[in-house]
């Protein structure tokens, strides 16, 4: 029993065999959560919060989900955050990380049952991993030469991503706003240039993409409604000193005059600051705090354009896109950057006055207006496009492309089960379990359609044993379909950050014997 006393009280552990079914089965019970949310006909998840307000959120994107999710098993939190890394790192493939590794360690879990040591297997996974991944680059096309063949690659990469969320109904439409989007940043992965707005009404159909930049504020009264060359200054300042600002501060004055001259003082002062910002030569002011209304009247006099409370986002975009740099202090001109636009104007979406800079600095830059029935098909809308546009970028960089809708996945399985035949000794089982895990997303894909996924992976098994086949699952049209034909493409940097991150997860999770769980701080009556 002196073992027992190792640890506090009420502190567990859980050895060998125990501990790995754990985590076994914790991992897999995450896995099919996000199951069926993959593939185009995939469904979505509705997820509530239990705090004030009860949000809801509908989603499909396996990392949104898995965020939402509060777990308490080690092994899927290993999971969710493979999910996480994927969407951060490539921004699409997360619910088939998730699913891959799930699937990996199912199998390990029948390998471990007939006696196969964890390291045997994870040195079996790691060859299947490393003869999948090449498989893939023997199979990659690549049209970085040619523009407009690399465009339409662009176009179906879009598509696929985007038909299994939301936007599936007009994917073209989408497909085309994001690749306009990303064709622009010319092969900067920063998508900060690419504004999204948000603005319930109208549908979906009626996104746009406008170059340019927006901003979402009103035009203060009394001011030009139209600038044209704008020269802008981009500041964080306090513009509401017309009253003293030391807390706590007692002014005694012996008259009524007096105090009128405290406040001409302070205005003078405010005068003063407003003349030095107006020294700069600019025509459109914008401050992230609040300007009130004596200063505002002096731009107006001046004709400057002032905008006041642009949120953060709001002023670091801006001053991103039209090159300026964010000033708090005035007194040097020289060495503050303006920013400059061609045209300031204010705009009508909906119900709502927007401000509009349009031919800004980088060129860059543009604003994805998205409309939509409700604020959670909106989020929704959002998040789906972010993951095409994530992709975009990703594939503009490295423009490796692949076919979709479970061929990588077959054509792994066949690379890795020939592999597996080669290879004398006990990880060639682990090795025709990696086979077996890869062409577990081409049937969930199928199942997820409530097609007889038995039926057609075996078909599929079949077409692919033919020398460069194109076959994979065509879930519109239930059966065996040409995907080149069809123009389902993936990015080739998508497919292998899963299948590394995937078999990493299964591996990390592979290794454990043994999980100890910490005892509970006791709380102290206070009494």
């Amino acid at each position: 029993m002196a073992m027992e006393k190792l640890f506090k009280d009420e502190a567990t552990e859980e050895k060998g065999g125990r501990a790995r079914m754990a985590s076994f089965v914790g991992a897999m019970a995450i896995a099919d959560l996000v199951k069926t949310t993959l593939g185009p006909k995939g469904m979505d998840k509705i997820l509530q919060s239990t705090g004030r307000g009860h949000s809801v959120t509908v989603t499909n994107d396996g990392a949104t989900i898995l965020k939402s999710l509060h777990i308490d098993n080690p092994a899927a939190k290993v999971l969710v955050d493979i999910s996480k890394v994927q969407d951060d790192e490539v921004g699409d493939g997360t619910t088939s990380v998730v699913v891959l590794a799930g699937e990996l360690l199912r199998e390990a879990e029948k390998l471990v049952a007939t006696n196969i040591h964890p390291m045997t297997i994870i040195s079996g996974y790691r060859m299947a991993a490393e003869c999948a991944r090449n498989a893939l680059l023997q199979r990659v096309v690549d049209n970085k030469e040619d523009a407009e063949k690399f465009k339409s690659d662009l176009m179906k990469i879009a598509m696929t991503t985007l038909s299994s969320k939301i936007l599936s109904q007009d994917k073209e439409h989408f497909a085309k706003l994001a690749v306009d989007a990303v064709m622009r940043l010319k092969g900067s992965t920063n998508l900060e240039a690419i504004q999204i707005i948000k603005k319930p009404g109208g549908s979906l159909k009626d996104s746009f993409l406008d170059e340019g930049f927006i901003l979402d504020k009103k035009i203060g009264v009394g001011q030009p409604k139209r600038i044209e060359n704008a020269k802008i200054l981009v500041a964080n300042t306090a513009m509401d000193t017309d009253k003293v600002k030391i807390y706590g501060a007692r002014v005694r004055v012996d008259s009524m005059s007096r105090v009128a001259e405290i406040e001409g003082a302070e205005k003078d002062k405010m005068r003063e600051k407003v003349q030095k910002i107006i020294a700069h030569g600019i025509n459109c002011f914008v401050n992230r705090q609040l300007i009130y209304n004596f200063p505002e009247e002096l731009f107006a006099d001046a004709g400057v354009l002032a905008i006041e409370h642009a949120d953060f986002d709001g002023i670091e975009r801006l001053a991103l896109v039209t090159g300026g740099e964010i000033a708090s202090t005035f007194d040097n001109p020289e060495s503050v950057k303006l920013g400059h636009c061609k045209l300031i104007e204010e705009i009508m979406i909906g119900e709502d006055k927007l401000i509009h800079f349009s031919g800004v600095e980088m060129g860059q830059a543009c604003t994805i207006v998205l409309r939509g029935a409700s604020f959670h098909v909106l989020d929704e809308a959002e998040r789906s496009l972010h993951d095409a546009l994530c992709v975009l970028s990703q594939t503009v960089n490295d423009s490796r492309v692949l076919l979709g809708g479970g061929w990588p996945e077959m054509v792994m399985a066949k690379a890795v089960d020939e592999l597996a035949r080669k290879t004398p000794g006990k990880k060639s089982h682990a090795i025709e379990a990696f086979s077996r895990a890869l062409v577990a997303i081409p049937t969930t894909i199928a199942d997820n359609a409530g097609l007889d996924s038995a039926e057609l992976i075996s078909q599929l098994r079949a077409e692919h044993h033919k020398e460069g086949s194109t076959a994979g699952i065509d879930v519109i049209s239930a059966s065996v379909g040409d995907m080149a034909e069809r123009g389902i493409c993936e990015s080739f940097k998508v497919k292998q950050a899963v299948l590394l991150s995937a078999t990493e997860a299964a591996e990390m999770i592979l290794r454990v014997d043994e999980i100890i769980t910490c005892a509970p701080r006791k709380r102290e009556d206070r009494m």
